[in-house]
């Protein structure tokens, strides 16, 4: 199918996350990526060293250019950084009326460094979110978001229930890890799937969610139910996790075309 995919978030020269880990995520999935950068990091596996954040009339441009001479099928927004960047991407998503919207909000990276500032927790919650087909949040991000701290499939319905109740017209709270399982809730605004793997014990971590997100957007472009679409982008993100080799001296990448390793 001739679908184009859209990323919006930071770039990271390491390729393990961001626009870089989403290009490869939507080639894996067969489709065409093209990627908006909102803010150049310097980070390496062992963690984020630098971060310029792109002036807003920049990122705008990226948008606008890409727009006006390519289809977009379905757009994954990342990392944001600012207030002002994601104001001018919630409104130009409105405007050019952009569909299949897959919002993963980045708030920090896995070691604790902030990537987005906190007054633009209020933008995204009161533009970008309510623009989402989908939004996808671990558990901690859920919590950040709705104040609800998920650590039983009772308490990630919760808050499924409560990130669609900013807006979005589904929620997908990943992240629960009870023993050896992995659970994943997703909410429909009508009805819950509950989603239960064995975990893979790996460090081959890095860009998860990032690479989820993103494979959503390709199976929705897709037209894909979402209850299917979900189940089949954690199947890719467990076979792209479930590598043996190692890039660099903290926690690996996914390798994301899995099928040619």
């Amino acid at each position: 199918m001739n679908r184009t995919v859209l990323s919006i978030a930071g770039w990271d020269p390491s390729a393990g996350s961001g626009v870089a880990a989403d290009l490869k995520t939507i080639a894996a999935f067969g489709h065409y990526g093209v990627g908006v950068v909102t803010a150049v990091t310097a980070q390496n596996s062992q963690g984020i060293q630098a971060i310029y954040d792109l002036p807003m009339e920049f990122i705008a441009q990226q948008i606008e250019s890409l727009q006006s001479d390519i289809d977009i099928h379905a757009v994954k927004t990342g990392m944001l950084g600012t207030a002002r960047a994601t104001t001018i991407v919630a409104s130009l998503v409105q405007s050019l009326r952009l569909g299949n919207v897959v919002v993963d909000p980045v708030l920090r990276s896995a070691g604790g460094t902030a990537l987005l500032e906190k007054k633009a927790i209020a933008v995204l919650k009161e533009r970008l979110i309510p623009l989402a087909s989908v939004i996808t949040a671990t558990t901690d991000v859920a919590a950040a978001l709705t104040g609800i701290r998920a650590t039983d499939v009772r308490t990630m319905k919760d808050a499924t229930r409560a990130l669609v109740k900013l807006g979005a017209k589904a929620a997908v709270v990943t992240g629960g890890q009870m023993g050896p399982r992995a659970i994943d809730v997703l909410y429909d605004g009508k009805h819950f799937s509950i989603y239960d793997s064995t975990l893979i014990p790996t460090t081959n971590t890095r860009g998860v969610g990032c690479t989820f997100a993103t494979g959503l957007a390709c199976l929705l472009a897709r037209s894909l139910p979402l209850p299917e679409a979900v189940d089949e982008t954690r199947r890719y993100v467990s076979r792209a996790a479930n590598h043996p080799y190692r890039i660099g001296k903290g926690d690996g990448p996914l390798h994301h075309l899995p099928s040619t390793a």
